[in-house]
């Protein structure tokens, strides 16, 4: 890898450090460079301010004058009263030259980012071997801005023959303890998490965050019924309601069957998680219900496989959409 490579690669690291977090704004990362030395780090903060730029420069405070900005998305160009625009931070630092992974879309900037800077006599370089990672670090944020809805994800927890619980709706535990963890650490990673009417009478799930530490994360609570939802609940009648979701960058659907199938008939599924465990249920409740497919054909090439681990005894394919929107 370059050197650009490289330190773009750090500061898209950092900016995952703010998923589900930055609301209304994007997770953005930054790195400082001066003399082959990091001088700040950023990434954006909860509630979205203070953004990625602003942090690093503080950080870096004088030594900012000279240096290299690495950041994942085109600094911000518009005024806001909520904070500073960050390309007039970076102007009136000093540095010299800004390394961005990708165009900001937003109209409010889109292009006009690059454009002070130059002509404030900054380099400007765009890294596009790194636009396809900056996409995906903020495929929530990007989502919402190209197509008004979050970005949604897919747990499916099964046993080997594809059952999420026995024919009598016993389902505790399917996957070990292990798998169940790593579950509680996905839901930190998102803004929301959805189930149907269905899990909902049978389980009263609490859908919180139970890892030590990150019990603050919980994720908002949304119900698919055509049922008002109770208090503490958001409800929405179809996938296709989730365009009215506008605080909801990541969106993570639990559960059950026919609500996972209903996400994937609308074609309103971005990113599955498939938890498997090394057991045998037969006649049992199946993973999906009908997702409207016409022919095995149809099915062939939707999904590309990103990610396999093991956790425990279960093992985790994760697929992403194979054709993105």
């Amino acid at each position: 890898m370059s050197l650009d490579a490289r330190l773009m690669a750090a500061a898209l690291a950092l900016s995952t450090r703010g998923r589900a977090r930055t609301m209304p704004n994007p997770n953005v990362g930054c790195v400082l460079v001066r003399d082959g030395k990091v001088i700040g780090r950023g990434w954006t903060q909860v509630g979205g301010r203070p953004h990625a730029e602003a942090m690093a420069l503080e950080q870096a405070g004088e030594q900012a004058k000279g240096a290299t900005a690495y950041v994942t998305l085109e600094p911000c160009a518009h005024e806001s009263p909520r904070g500073p625009c960050c390309t007039d931070l970076l102007i009136a630092s000093g540095i010299c030259r800004v390394v961005a992974a990708l165009t900001d879309p937003d109209p409010r900037t889109s292009g006009q980012g690059f454009a002070r800077l130059r002509a404030a006599g900054i380099t400007v370089d765009i890294l596009h071997s790194a636009t396809a990672a900056a996409r995906d670090v903020l495929a929530g944020w990007l989502m919402q801005i190209e197509h008004q809805r979050p970005f949604v994800t897919l747990k499916l927890a099964t046993s080997l023959d594809g059952c999420i619980a026995r024919e009598n709706g016993e389902s505790q535990w399917i996957t070990g303890e292990t798998a169940r963890r790593h579950v509680h650490l996905e839901r930190a990673r998102h803004d929301a998490i959805l189930v149907g009417r269905g899990t909902f009478d049978a389980d009263a799930p609490r859908l919180d965050v139970r890892l030590e530490g990150l019990e603050n994360r919980a994720p908002k609570r949304i119900l698919l019924s055509r049922q008002p939802a109770p208090m503490g609940w958001t409800g929405i009648t179809s996938p296709q309601s989730i365009t009215g979701l506008h605080d909801v960058q990541y969106l993570m659907v639990e559960g059950g069957a026919e609500t996972a199938a209903a996400f994937l008939k609308a074609g309103l599924v971005d990113r599955l998680l498939l938890y498997r465990a090394p057991i045998l249920i037969g006649r049992g409740k199946a993973c999906l219900g009908d997702i409207g497919l016409n022919s095995l054909a149809d099915a062939h090439g939707q999904w590309r496989q990103i990610d396999k681990r093991t956790l425990g005894i279960d093992t985790l394919d994760v697929y992403q959409r194979a054709q993105q929107l």
